[in-house]
């Protein structure tokens, strides 16, 4: 019987061992530079900084077999606007928001609630989750993903923070934010 409790706690030990890795160097650089909130042009990440910004993909793997995504970062909204006088943040706080472009390269079908998995950063090192929140700039992020190989989702990903905080980064991970691999993005 101690033989199989030995067995037992040293599976759980293997299957808890974060292995987690952020990822921040682009695997697709933008061409150009994509427009922010305003429409005008972001500037590029600075020649060897190496640091994905809005407008770069990064490929990232999920916990199942043949779960991975190319997750590119289309726009970024800071501030972001409600749809309606209905759709706005709460007294003291304002939406930012991210277009994200899920496209599955994997072979296994992407099934997960993608705003789970994100979250934005300011530079005191406070994180804030993702709200539910209709925007201005376009439709959400379907919270009930089924994604099969090949093809892309597009939308956008609210979140509600301070207004007076600087939002500086951007994670996203799959399985709900439970996948080893984050990628991360700098935003301005």
């Amino acid at each position: 019987m101690s033989a199989v409790v030995a067995v037992v706690g040293a599976l759980t030990l293997t299957a808890c061992q974060d292995t987690g890795e952020v990822k921040t160097s682009p695997d697709k650089v933008a061409s150009s530079p994509a427009p922010n909130a305003e429409g005008s042009a972001s500037a590029a990440p600075a020649k060897g900084a190496q640091k994905a910004a809005v407008g770069d993909t990064l490929n990232l793997k999920g916990q199942g077999d043949g779960e991975q995504l190319a997750v590119t970062i289309k726009k970024w909204a800071d501030p972001a606007t409600g749809k309606d006088e209905f759709n706005k943040p709460e007294d003291g706080k304002r939406w930012v928001a991210a277009q994200f472009e899920l496209t599955n390269t994997g072979t296994a079908v992407y099934q997960d609630s993608p705003g789970n998995g994100a979250q934005v950063a300011d530079e005191q090192g406070q994180r804030f989750q993702a709200t539910i929140g209709e925007i201005s700039q376009g439709p959400e992020m379907t919270s009930g993903l089924k994604l099969p190989a090949g093809e892309k989702a597009l939308g956008w990903i609210v979140f509600e923070v301070p207004k007076d905080s600087k939002i500086v980064t951007l994670q996203f991970a799959m399985n709900s934010g439970f996948a080893d691999q984050t990628g991360q993005w700098a935003v301005k």
